[in-house]
């Protein structure tokens, strides 16, 4: 198997807040959006995040049925500067976006960022690191 992620799929309880956070607040672009379904967005060359309807989800992976939120992963969006973290953050939060930790100097690696809450449980860390960069050829290094 290659190395590379292409879906990266969660599902949600009210898909509607979902595309208010991500479309109206943030102002992604659906690359497909199927009423009552799921939602699309790209988020990278070749990756896309999708928000699938709870309901629908578990009729498409049987056995799924159990919601019991999101634990343990956090979706990374890394920005150039710390006031880009703090305006993101506002974004999120005017969105439906709980703010669980407010932008401050993280404790490891000179990291510079917030974590947030989409309104179906997502927890997304918006960072500014400057030790961390993509290169033209898209491979991600450190310093």
């Amino acid at each position: 198997m290659k190395q590379n992620v292409h879906f990266i799929t969660f599902t949600t309880a009210d898909l509607d807040a979902a595309r208010r956070f991500y479309r109206d607040a943030l102002g992604w672009r659906p690359l497909a959006d199927v009423p009552d379904e799921i939602l699309f967005f790209q988020v990278a060359p070749g990756v896309v995040l999708g928000l699938f309807r709870s309901d629908k989800f578990s009729r498409d992976l049987p056995g799924s049925t159990e919601r019991t939120g999101v634990s343990g992963v956090t979706l990374s969006h890394n920005v150039d500067s710390r006031e880009e973290v703090r305006s993101v953050v506002e974004a999120m939060a005017s969105g439906g976006g709980t703010v669980l930790k407010e932008p401050q100097p993280g404790e490891f690696g000179g990291v510079f960022h917030a974590h947030v809450r989409d309104p179906n449980g997502i927890v997304w860390e918006i960072a500014h690191n400057p030790g961390w960069h993509v290169d033209q050829d898209g491979t991600v290094l450190f310093s």
